[in-house]
């Protein structure tokens, strides 16, 4: 077994060893939905453009909720790399399995019911609604390969392991994007071929991540799938929070997107645009979460406490400097990136004045979120991920959703407020965050782990 440890050496150095394949893997896990919204934008209107940032929004708010489900694993796996417990490592990768599997089947089931009363509920425009319901139809019944791409990334993180996934995530994004040219361009399939060009692809990515767990990591590839029932509840103490919390976040973006849809196929795919640039922008942040997470997670086994710590302010940095150029970018360049997502249509000069109205002001949420995020990560690894449930349902609950929908009734004409209330519930979490890391500070020396 080869598993990298992260318990000492330069801090700043083995947190960019872990998180830049990290993320490169993100941005190309990311660029599935990018490919399909931009080459849909390419031949099709607005209606397609609605359907595919919907649609493709809610694959992400899916996946997201998993991710972090599986952060309980990574947690786990990462303990035992610390602690040394070889054995520890292979039970908990068998339930992970075990738990997962069990997950997917459900999740396929109810979501291929639900499919209709989703998109009602998501108030898509009626020209819209034909192809986002077969956008989803085709993007749910592949939500095995979702489940199973995000439970072996998972184990790799554990395993301190991040480079393995970024190669079979670039072979797989690259089959996406030639698939989506293909099934959208010339063979005029519309929003049904973006999401096969996904789903065949995400297959894809889950076989050869599988084929390289085996190969470079056979000790902690299980014999069988059997799931440990103090293993299953280690993953779920750690794993629902921090889904629930993920799953609020993003239900929270679906309501920002219903109010968008409420206002005209212009605002939907203006706004769709922009969530799909944000959640790109993002990646930064979310990889940051998982390295704080993995790295303490290792230190914490280890009884490392202090390089914990700072792990977690480093991260927290990092997110903070990359947030304020991402901002200051953002100011000149909006109309720019909004452009690149529609191409057609009458009314293109309208979704790009819309659009880069709500990302200019969007934006500000790039320096605040990393650094609740690097909070969630460190509260998880130390067993603590009622934490980060707590203060983004708070966020979410009095700022962000209240925001956006006052935003919508009192400013109609335009989205520079709307595009405030995500930066607004961030900063409450920053807040609470750095009232609740003072108060556990008997977890964090060790002294309650």
């Amino acid at each position: 077994m080869q598993e990298n440890t992260f318990t000492q050496g330069n801090i700043v150095r083995g947190m960019l060893r872990f998180s830049i394949p990290y993320l490169i893997t993100c941005f190309l896990q990311t660029f599935y939905g990018m490919a399909d919204l931009f080459i849909v934008g390419q031949f099709n209107g607005a209606a397609s453009i609605t359907a595919v940032s919907v649609g493709s929004q809610l694959m992400h708010m899916l996946t997201v909720v998993i991710a972090g489900f599986a952060t309980g694993s990574t947690v786990l796996i990462g303990r035992s790399v610390g602690a040394g417990n070889r054995k520890g490592i292979a039970e908990a990768v068998s339930t992970t399995f075990a738990v997962f599997a069990a997950l997917a089947a459900a999740m396929t089931m109810v979501l291929l019911i639900c499919t209709n009363p989703i998109i009602g509920l998501l108030q898509v425009p009626g020209e819209a609604v034909p192809e986002a319901a077969a956008y989803m139809h085709i993007c749910f019944a592949g939500v095995i390969f979702i489940t199973a791409y995000n439970v072996v990334s998972a184990v790799f993180r554990g395993l301190g392991d991040t480079q393995k996934p970024m190669y079979y995530v670039a072979a797989a994004g690259i089959i996406n994007v030639g698939l989506d040219w293909l099934l959208v361009g010339p063979m005029h399939m519309g929003a049904a071929g973006a999401a096969i060009a996904t789903v065949a692809s995400q297959g894809i990515s889950v076989l050869l991540g599988v084929f390289a767990l085996k190969k470079y990591h056979a000790d902690a590839f299980p014999g069988g799938v059997r799931p440990n029932a103090g293993d299953t509840s280690k993953i779920l103490q750690v794993g629902l929070p921090i889904a629930l919390q993920e799953g609020f976040i993003q239900v929270s973006f679906l309501v920002i997107t219903m109010i968008a849809n409420s206002r005209g196929v212009e605002v939907a795919a203006a706004v769709g645009i922009v969530e799909k640039v944000i959640s790109f922008l993002f990646l930064v942040p979310s990889a940051m979460l998982s390295t704080v997470s993995a790295l303490c997670a290792q230190n914490a086994g280890a009884g490392r406490h202090d390089r914990s710590r700072q792990i977690l302010h480093t991260g927290c940095r990092i997110c903070a400097a990359f947030g304020a150029v991402i901002f200051l970018l953002c100011q000149p360049l909006a109309p720019w990136i909004v452009s690149l997502f529609v191409k057609n249509g009458d009314n293109v000069g309208t979704i790009v004045h819309l659009g880069a109205q709500y990302l200019r002001t969007y934006s500000v949420d790039c320096m605040l979120a990393g650094i609740h995020f690097c909070f969630s990560g460190f509260f998880s690894a130390y067993g603590k991920s009622g934490y980060s449930f707590l203060h983004n349902i708070i966020s979410i609950l009095t700022l962000r959703i209240p925001g956006a929908w006052a935003a919508a009734v009192y400013f109609p004409e335009t989205l520079y407020p709307m595009g405030i209330a995500a930066p607004m519930g961030s900063l409450l979490s920053v807040i609470i965050c750095l009232i609740l890391y003072r108060k556990g500070q008997k977890y964090w020396e060790g002294q309650a782990v």
